[in-house]
This record gives C-alpha cells, structure tokens and sequence, in this order.
C-alpha cells in the first residue's frame, strides 16, 4: 500500500510564543512540489494570530473529502459511459460539540452541480448511484467518523 506524506513548518521568528500571541501561519509542503499557506482558522483563533487568506486545517478536511468523492465519481461515471463536462462542489463542514463537549466536524455536505453531455443522458437514479459508488470507494470517507451526505444538483446539456 502507498504512503502519503507532506511536511509541515513553522516558525517562531521573533514573536515571544510563551504568552501564546504568536502567528499560527505555517506552510504546508507536499511531495510533489506544491507548498500552501496554512493557517488556524480565523474562528478558532482571532486575527492576526490567524491569517484568514490561508488555508487553514478544517477547510482542508472539507476540500480533501470533496476531491476524493469527485474523483472517484469522474472515474465511475467515465466507466459507465457518461461524459462530464463540468463538476463544482461547494461542499460545506459543520461543526458540533460531542458528548465530551469538544468541538469537531460532524457533518460534510457536499453540494456538487454536475454537468453532463454526450451520447448517453442519465437520470436522477443513475446519478444517484454514482454518488453513493464514490462513497463507498473514497479513501477518505472510508477512513473518518465524520457523516458525509451529497446533496447535488446536476443537468444534461444535448450535443455537447
């Protein structure tokens, strides 16, 4: 089986730390190359500890169950014979308390609009299958406690 990796850095620089009033901003450096900015979440930790323009870790939990549903869809629906054209998921985490009273992600709803052409048109079940075949095939969703649901919209555009 393969492992994934990225490495993450921050660093001090002249703020004192020991009061806690330093920045949270840190990288994110992946083994293919790409580096993001990384930060806490401006709702966890007020500005300018945070910085809002970066990506912070909660964000990424979203965004990286989304990509895999997407990708694993792509897959299922190019098996299947349907061309997709377009796919854009808004996906949004909800935090909760647990029993404990700590906070975490409960919920991930992915909101994808999907826009198919080609030869063959599918139908809400077809689409709906797709959904739930990515589920169970996502890496991700297969690996948190987190519910996942897909509430998404999706059109059929004749002769594209």
């Amino acid at each position: 089986m393969a492992n994934h990796g990225a490495t993450i850095e921050w660093q001090r620089g002249d703020q004192d730390f020991l009061d806690r009033r330093y920045s949270r901003a840190h990288l994110w450096h992946f083994d293919g190359g790409a580096d993001v900015a990384a930060s806490s979440s401006p709702h966890v930790v007020r500005e300018p500890f945070s910085n809002p323009a970066n990506v912070d870790p909660e964000e990424a939990y979203v965004a990286a169950l989304s990509s895999c549903h997407m990708l694993w869809f792509l897959d299922l629906a190019a098996r299947a014979g349907f061309r997709i054209d377009g796919y854009r998921d808004a996906a949004v985490g909800e935090m909760a308390r647990n029993a404990d009273g700590k906070e975490w992600i409960a919920r991930v709803v992915l909101r994808p609009h999907i826009q198919f052409s080609g030869a063959l048109a599918p139908d809400d079940a077809m689409v709906d299958g797709l959904h739930h075949a990515a589920h169970e095939n996502c890496f991700l969703a297969n690996s948190v406690r987190s519910a996942v649901e897909t509430r998404g919209s999706w059109e059929y555009r004749l002769g594209g």
